[in-house]
């Protein structure tokens, strides 16, 4: 993994001249703004991983499906990579732009086409904000449950592309769960819808299948997701831990027994300090961990809930278990969550957001290693966890003007990652893998997997275009970084294995 602009990839496409292409893109899509000045560019640079950059050669700004289908024809015909970008928050480099290619930018798709209000749906364009779904189902007694931490800013076209999670993914499911349509352009323009207004439909389900390819299939165009009823009651147990070991064996005593909270979330002592002084929700900053857990449904099954569990907590251990006294409350505990990650840059000059998912009975084990960890590289590290589920957010602190300092963050991320796979895990939960994860996809992966894979990517887009070099490794690319032994030779598609 390198903290700057990989060259090899950008290297190994074809070159175009720059004002050849712009002036055919301006005369295919007259109405249509495209970017080429070099200040104009700048803000595209990079996605929320921002120790990714590369300015890309153009950046087009389409208002209608049939300019996004025009765009992705003549990327097709004139073998011109592209790459789709949507509200830009994405911490994993998959929104990155090339060098020699163009950018998609969906920006300008924010409407909400229209709320069903019986059939609990709402259609929207891609670049609508997530909470934005949610405020517009709130006078039907609605709402969107997928609730990223950055669920203020990110889109629902970057949610679908990512399959983005949130603090109450536990009880209500990832996007692909909450998502019942989806409309897409192909790399020949074509336009496609998968899943349908029903329930289920017949055939292969590619609508999963689309959802968390990171813009390696097709570019969205418009989702037709699906709404919950809003709970009529819910409550936030916030319980402290004086050690992070006993914190994380909560959580499994908690699920064991047969509850599914809302969200059960946890942070450790570096989290909680730096998010009280950011927000100021009410943490007890003297905890070495805290767990955040909210219990929703009928007011007499919640209170209900909130008493069994409550037992729990102290009987794993917690020294206090304090019950939310009303909505405002409950809100507060949950903005320190949400705000965790801007909190710890508050306290740091950069750090590393790492994702990735380990079975919940090794929560202990893994909370451990990463202090160790930690210890070994001499960086500190804020957890924070989609603990019911086993998503983890390491933060890794490290000051980039330190000589030698980025390596090392490099380094224990790695580490972290290869440590998800050990004991059964995954290296991304929600955050995908684009470029930052590349190389431990050789970790997590076989040949075989690996080379299926790109027949799935090889059966939308032949010719490699659409996000080339983000997602999926060569077997070349394992076999250099040393984590598999490649068997069978080359991959079938040498289109695809130029990246």
């Amino acid at each position: 993994m390198s903290y700057h602009y990989d060259e090899k990839i950008d290297g190994a496409l074809p070159s175009h001249d720059c004002a050849q292409i712009l002036a055919e893109l301006s005369a295919l899509l007259p109405g249509c703004e495209i970017l080429h000045e070099k200040e104009d560019l700048r803000p595209f640079e990079c996605d929320g991983l921002s120790s990714y950059r590369a300015t890309p050669m153009v950046v087009v700004l389409p208002e209608t499906i049939e300019e996004v289908q025009a765009l992705l024809a003549f990327a097709s015909k004139r073998q011109v990579p592209i790459v789709a970008r949507g509200a830009g928050t994405g911490l994993s480099g998959g929104a990155l732009p090339l060098e020699k290619g163009i950018l998609l930018v969906m920006a300008r798709f924010k409407k909400i086409i229209s709320i069903d209000a019986e059939a609990c749906v709402a259609r929207v364009q891609p670049g609508v904000r997530n909470l934005a779904i949610s405020q517009a189902a709130a006078p039907f007694g609605l709402y969107y449950a997928p609730d990223p931490s950055s669920q203020i800013a990110c889109s629902i076209g970057g949610n679908v592309a990512e399959n983005s999670g949130g603090v109450h993914c536990l009880k209500y499911g990832l996007t692909v769960h909450n998502i019942q349509k989806l409309t897409i352009v192909t790399i020949d323009g074509e336009l496609l819808t998968l899943g349908s207004d029903a329930l289920d439909c017949p055939g292969f389900d590619l609508l999963a299948l689309f959802t968390g390819s990171e813009g390696m299939l097709g570019v969205i165009v418009e989702v037709t997701v699906k709404l919950l009823t809003k709970p009529q009651s819910a409550k936030v147990l916030l319980a402290s831990f004086d050690n992070v070991e006993n914190a994380g064996r909560a959580v499994g005593e908690i699920i064991g027994a047969g509850i599914i909270p809302g969200g059960l979330e946890m942070m450790d002592n570096l989290a909680i300090r730096a998010a009280e002084d950011f927000i100021h929700a009410g943490y007890p900053v003297d905890a070495e961990a805290i767990l955040l857990c909210e219990l929703d449904g009928a007011e007499i099954d919640v209170l209900e809930d909130c008493e069994r569990v409550e037992a729990i907590l102290q009987a794993a251990g917690a020294t206090d278990v304090r019950l939310s006294r009303d909505e405002e409350e409950r809100q507060r505990f949950w903005a320190g969550r949400k705000n965790a990650f801007p909190a710890v840059g508050r306290i740091s000059p950069d750090y590393y957001c790492m994702d990735g998912t380990i079975p919940r009975r090794e929560l202990p084990r893994v909370l451990r290693s990463i202090s160790e960890l930690s210890a070994e590289y001499g960086l500190q590290v804020a957890n924070v966890f989609h603990a019911g589920d086993g998503n983890m957010h390491p933060l890794i602190l490290f000051d980039a003007n330190t000589p030698g300092e980025t390596e090392r963050a490099e380094g224990i991320g790695a580490r972290i990652l290869e440590l998800c796979v050990e004991v059964g895990g995954s290296i991304t939960g929600e955050h995908g893998v684009g470029r930052e994860k590349i190389n431990q996809m050789c970790a997590q992966f076989n040949s075989d997997e690996l080379s299926l894979f790109h027949a799935v990517k090889a059966a939308f887009d032949p010719a490699g275009l659409l996000n080339p070099g983000k997602n999926i490794p060569t077997l070349h690319r394992c076999a250099e970084f040393g984590s598999m032994h490649v068997h069978h030779g080359e991959l079938t598609f040498p289109a695809l294995e130029r990246f």
